[in-house]
């Protein structure tokens, strides 16, 4: 029979959650100030990520056959070019990430939007209408203009880390009484 693993209560380890939010708070601090420089700090970051877990994976073909070697080999050989390409031409990453990340946001507010007003008309009520139409607007706008969008990308995350950050560090101070 296998021992039970001690849980640890939040208020023993409530410095990780004040960590996290100081953490939260320079992040959002630094995309706030100079969104350019720590936007493509964080691609070069990436970047090396996807390369180390491209290499991971080839080693993984030989050495795990949980999963079949071909899709080792197609992550292996994607997340290596992909990290390439992203160290080799960083600050074009740093504008297509978030390009990509607003059009893929534009699609699904348009497939979103356009679900919830046919739900409207199936009888989910004129609730359901207006979040759909809110949905698809959104959808449009941002697919209208996905580089303004994309501008906007480190301005949105740096306030929303900046408000996680706030509330992480309340909440360590809270489980640690």
């Amino acid at each position: 029979m296998a021992a039970a693993i001690p849980q640890k209560d939040q208020s023993d380890i409530w410095w990780v959650f004040l960590l996290e939010g100081i953490a939260a708070i320079i992040f959002g601090v630094l995309l706030l100030t100079n969104p350019g420089a720590t936007l493509v700090a964080l691609v070069i970051f990436l970047g090396f990520y996807w390369l180390f877990v491209g290499v991971l994976e080839l080693v993984r073909m030989f050495v795990d056959g949980s999963v079949p070697w071909y899709w080792s080999l197609l992550i292996g050989v994607l997340g290596i070019a992909a990290g390439i390409i992203v160290l080799r031409h960083p600050v074009f990453a740093a504008v297509v990430l978030p390009t990509a990340i607003v059009v893929w946001l534009g699609v699904i507010g348009l497939v979103i939007g356009v679900f919830a007003m046919i739900g409207a008309f199936m009888g989910g009520g004129v609730g359901s209408f207006i979040f759909g139409l809110i949905n698809f607007v959104i959808g449009l706008l941002l697919l209208g203009a996905p580089m303004v969008a994309a501008l906007a990308v480190p301005l949105v995350f740096g306030i929303l880390l900046l408000i996680q950050g706030v509330i992480l560090i309340i909440w360590a101070f809270k489980v640690r009484e």
